[in-house]
This record gives structure tokens, C-alpha cells and sequence, in this order.
């Protein structure tokens, strides 16, 4: 019953995740947009006001007229927007999940023995740190003399995420490693919304309550948070999806394989935002290109040469009941698993054939299954296993 209930959690969090998320990130790419748009302001009137710059767009209909002041106007609505809980919504149901699955199941899904044989509290005690530590390093950054020069700013950020990358990988299992580097990138996003952004429009909104012109230092700082967090989008984006591929994260260069990922996805977005100005070169989007077909081609499965040997089917099968069925099966006995994982049991033996090439390439050439090794499969059992399969092509 218990993992029948920690399973209605996790459906009815991770929903709230992806619903909060949605928000948050469309609302962060709108202003991304917005702000790269403005035109100065064509009536007179309006400079005079301080309106520093005005758009106008077209949606669902209706005709929309937004304008953006230098600094403040000269008289505050009474009622004035925040966008602030679609983050903290996000982040919040972010790390609920982290701790659901991947702290509270810290056996399961990040530990892997094979990489770093930690007890669950070290390993959890060590991602906190990851955490912690990632957004008090980039903090620092972000308010040291180094910040000033936005390129030598982006390299130095380019090698502390990749360091990050190499880092979690080097500790946990790839599926663990690649969703605590979104977790480390994620809370800097909302901290830096917490922290810095929110903060500082509260000074600005204060200031010009009590008629003073707001220092223009919150807005700049706010916007530098702003404009990192947008190139860190979707490297985030693609870590939340990155359990169902097992080809980048289970891959021995799995830390590899994530820099040029993310590397890819933030060029996409340097892009984005370039074009947003007006025209952009397509050399941002070239190159990320270009990184992900050779991380395709890099990555692809190899053919393996022939063993030789021939194994029976009742070998197979032993090394799946040993091995496999305690989680895929009609009935697990695994008490993290209630139901099969994805509904994939291995009870018959056409089930077992049917799901061959699933079989292989999960425990064979990525070597991800069983998740984190629980049951200690051994070499020489995955050899069973890829023997079997290859005997299965040549028939």
C-alpha cells in the first residue's frame, strides 16, 4: 500500500510540476521577448511619462498595448502584477519529487554501486551540498568583478556547469546525476527570482510609493538574473525528460553527453533571444545542430561482434527470474514498484522474447537495468543475455 501511495503522490506532484513549470517558463520567455521588442515610445507624451519603450501585439483577438517605463512611472496602479509564484510553485513541487523519488528512494534511482558505493545518507547529504553549493558558487559570481565582461562571464559559467556535469556523474547513477544537475541549474533560476529579481522590484515599487526615483541598479541586476536563467531553460527542460533515455544517461561518457546537450540547448536559445532583436545568425542554431548529430553518431549503438557460443533459453530465463522479475512482473515483490514498470512483466516466455531488443539494449549496451544494479546482475549474466539476442538475429 505504501508504494501505491507514494506512486498517487508522485502522479498528482509531478502534474502540478509540469503545470507550474509551463507557467513559469512561458511567462519568463514572454518578457524575454517583450523586452527585446520595444520600440521607442511614438507619442511625446508618453517619453515625457518615462515610458521607455511600447509594444504592440495581436492575440486571441484582441489588440494589446504594453509599455515599459525607465524606471517607474509617476504614479503606481493600485493594483499591480508579481509573477513570482509560478517559480516558487515549480521549484517547490521540483524538489518534493527530487526527495520523493530520488532521496527517499536513494537505493533505487541514485545510487548506483557500481560508480560510488554510498549509503543513502551520504548520497543525499552529498546532492544537498551539490544544491546548496551550486547556487552560493554562482551567487558569488554573479556579484564578483568577473561578471562584468558577460563573455568571460558565459565561459567561466560554461566550465563550473560542465565541471557540475562531470562531477554528479562521477558520484551517482546517470539517471541521478542528470536529474540533480537540472535540480542545481533549477535553483538557481528560482533563487535567483527569490533572492535578487523579487527583492529588487520591491525596492523599486517602494521607492516610488514614497516618490523617489527607484536606483536603476535593482532593474539591471534583475535583468542579468533574467537573461541567465533564460539560457538555462532548456537545458533544464530536456534534464526533466532525460529518464526516458537511458541511450544518454546510461552511456559510460554519460557527463560528456550531457555538456553538449545542454551546451546545444542553450545555443538554441542564444538564438531565441538574438532573434527576438530582429535579424540573428543561424550560427547559434548551426552549431547546436551539429553538436547533437555528433552526439547521435557518437553514441549509436555498435554492432557486436558474435560470442561464439550458444545459451539456452532456460539460462535466460534464470537470469531473469534472478534478476528482472522482482520488479517486472504481474505481481512485483519489489516493494518500490506496485505495478511493472511501464507495465513490462517477464513472467512468460513469449513476454521475454517479445521484449528482446528492450531486454539487450537496456541491460547489454547501456547497462542501466537493473536500475541502479539492485540485484546484482553480473557480467557474465549480461553476456547470457547478449548471446541469447544475437542468436535471435541470425535466426
Amino acid at each position: 500500500m505504501e508504494a501505491y501511495l507514494l506512486d498517487w503522490l508522485n502522479l498528482l506532484v509531478r502534474w502540478l510540476h509540469v503545470i507550474a513549470g509551463v507557467a513559469w517558463i512561458g511567462a519568463s520567455f514572454y518578457f524575454i521577448w517583450l523586452d527585446n521588442h520595444l520600440e521607442a515610445p511614438r507619442d511625446p507624451a508618453d517619453d515625457a511619462k518615462g515610458v521607455g519603450g511600447e509594444v504592440w501585439s495581436v492575440h486571441g483577438g484582441g489588440f494589446y498595448h504594453a509599455q515599459k517605463y525607465k524606471l517607474a512611472p509617476p504614479q503606481l496602479p493600485e493594483r499591480l502584477h508579481w509573477f513570482k509564484w509560478e517559480a516558487y510553485t515549480t521549484w517547490l513541487s521540483g524538489m518534493f519529487l527530487t526527495a520523493l523519488l530520488y532521496w527517499y528512494g536513494a537505493e533505487v534511482y541514485l545510487i548506483d554501486r557500481s560508480v560510488a558505493d554510498f549509503s543513502a545518507p551520504e548520497a543525499v547529504g552529498i546532492a544537498i551540498a551539490f544544491i546548496v553549493g551550486g547556487w552560493l558558487v554562482y551567487d558569488w559570481l554573479c556579484k564578483s568583478p568577473l561578471a562584468r565582461d558577460t563573455r568571460v562571464f558565459g565561459a567561466i559559467l560554461l566550465l563550473l556547469t560542465a565541471a557540475l556535469a562531470w562531477g554528479l556523474c562521477e558520484l551517482f547513477s546517470g539517471r541521478g546525476a542528470y536529474l540533480h544537475f537540472g535540480a542545481v541549474l533549477g535553483t538557481i533560476m528560482v533563487a535567483n527570482v527569490f533572492f535578487v529579481i523579487i527583492p529588487g522590484q520591491k525596492r523599486m515599487v517602494a521607492a516610488a510609493e514614497r516618490g523617489e526615483a527607484p536606483d536603476p541598479i535593482h532593474g539591471e541586476r534583475g535583468k542579468q538574473r533574467s537573461v541567465h536563467n533564460t539560457y538555462f531553460t532548456l537545458p533544464v527542460l530536456f534534464v526533466m525528460t532525460s529518464n526516458h533515455f537511458a541511450m544518454a544517461y546510461g552511456h559510460d561518457y554519460n557527463w560528456l553527453i550531457l555538456i553538449a546537450i545542454s551546451l546545444a540547448g542553450a545555443l538554441i536559445r542564444i538564438y531565441f533571444v538574438a532573434r527576438h532583436k530582429g535579424k540573428a545568425s543561424l550560427l547559434p542554431v548551426a552549431l547546436a545542430v551539429a553538436i547533437l548529430v555528433a552526439v547521435a553518431v557518437a553514441i549509436a549503438p555498435r554492432p557486436q561482434a558474435a560470442s561464439g557460443g550458444e545459451v539456452s533459453f532456460s539460462q535466460v530465463r534464470n537470469v531473469m527470474n534472478a534478476r528482472c522479475t522482482s520488479c517486472h512482473s504481474e505481481a512485483p515483490v519489489h516493494p518500490a514498484f506496485p505495478v511493472a514498470p511501464l507495465g513490462i512483466a517477464f513472467d512468460t516466455e513469449e513476454q521475454i522474447v517479445n521484449e528482446a531488443e528492450r531486454i539487450y539494449q537496456q541491460t547489454v549496451v547501456t547497462r542501466v537495468m537493473p536500475i541502479g544494479n539492485l540485484t546484482s546482475m553480473t557480467d557474465e549474466e549480461r553476456q547470457i543475455i547478449a548471446t541469447w539476442y544475437q542468436g535471435l538475429q541470425r535466426d
